[in-house]
């Protein structure tokens, strides 16, 4: 359905169609050859991918492009380098986003998870696309020069079972729904982790990254990139910003905005909550992986007007599901 379209209920008023909300997940939803798909049959999704290359590029960073989609990594290898990883992460999501509008799909909100929180920004006007991915390389440099190793792993059970075993060595790093949460923990402590996991007989997942994003473990980095932060010019934005981290909506970018997204816990189960108390909302997963909607799946109530769609799979046929998310905006 177009921006000036309406529906008319029965009494003849006019209904507008519920607001779109573009998410973009962060860390850990990485891989190898994502977005290919696109990349090869897509002209503006690829036109956006070299161009961010090229900005990457003239900032120190190996062409992520070439390390995406080299034939010699398969969707399956870990793509754990965050220096690669953190552009490649943010270059897909806008690319992403910036086909679905040139497409005629536009968001009244954007929600960042993370990572994703530099996409969201960008997208909502509150920070230049050049900016934005300037500031996701120089957290990344940071990173990797001031943070020892570390990992973070999903967990498919209560979030009550951190207090009762795993807060002694780990971080809680996310909340998604109410029987998936993450902890974050140094490197050495993941084995011990997942042997506690395991004695429980909960399901989990490591995820490919280097870092203990969302804890005490980073802390090391907060001078520095607060510091890089405090030169890069924001704005007003011109869409409403979910916050996942405080689970609220902010019109500008509170002090200290993109450091709390990397450091404090997701709090996307309060999102969804806070985001389904005022209205349905159709959600669209820009992510590579289509993770926040398997989340949303979960964390909507069962009587929700609410639909939920994803792009990126590794699986293929994203531009079946480019499409199909196109068609139902129009309808």
């Amino acid at each position: 359905m177009s921006d000036v379209q309406t529906t008319l209920n029965q009494r003849g008023a006019a209904v507008q169609p519920p607001e779109t909300v573009f998410m973009f997940s962060g860390q850990g939803s990485q891989y190898f050859q994502m977005g290919r798909e696109l990349y090869e049959g897509d002209a503006t999704f690829r036109r956006w991918m070299l161009q961010l290359n090229e900005i990457a590029r003239l900032h120190s960073v190996p062409s992520v492009v070439a390390a995406i989609y080299s034939d010699g990594h398969s969707r399956g290898d870990p793509f754990d380098r965050t220096l690669l990883s953190h552009p490649a992460i943010f270059m897909v999501e806008y690319s992403l986003a910036q086909t679905l509008i040139q497409a005629g799909v536009r968001p009244d909100l954007v929600l960042g998870a993370s990572l994703g929180s530099f996409v969201a920004a960008a997208v909502g006007g509150f920070l230049s696309v050049e900016d934005a991915l300037v500031a996701v390389i120089r957290q990344a440099a940071i990173l990797e020069q001031c943070c020892e190793p570390g990992g973070m792993i999903a967990v498919m059970a209560d979030p009550a079972l951190f207090d009762s075993c795993l807060c002694g060595n780990s971080d809680l790093a996310a909340i998604n729904f109410s029987s998936h949460f993450v902890v974050s923990a140094r490197q050495q402590e993941l084995g011990e982790i997942e042997a506690v996991l395991k004695k429980e007989n909960v399901s989990y997942q490591r995820l490919p990254v280097s870092f203990a994003f969302h804890s005490r473990w980073i802390e090391e980095a907060r001078h520095p990139f607060e510091s890089f932060m405090s030169s890069v010019h924001d704005k007003r934005g011109n869409l409403p910003l979910v916050c996942s981290q405080a689970a609220t909506i902010v019109p500008e970018l509170p002090k200290s905005y993109f450091w709390d997204v990397l450091r404090r816990p997701v709090q996307f189960r309060e999102t969804v909550k806070r985001l389904e108390r005022e209205k349905p909302r159709r959600y669209i997963d820009l992510g590579p992986t289509g993770t926040l909607a398997t989340f949303l799946k979960y964390a909507l109530p069962d009587d929700t007007r609410s639909t939920v769609q994803s792009v990126l799979t590794p699986f293929g046929c994203n531009r079946q599901a480019l499409a199909a998310v196109t068609v139902a905006h129009r309808q």
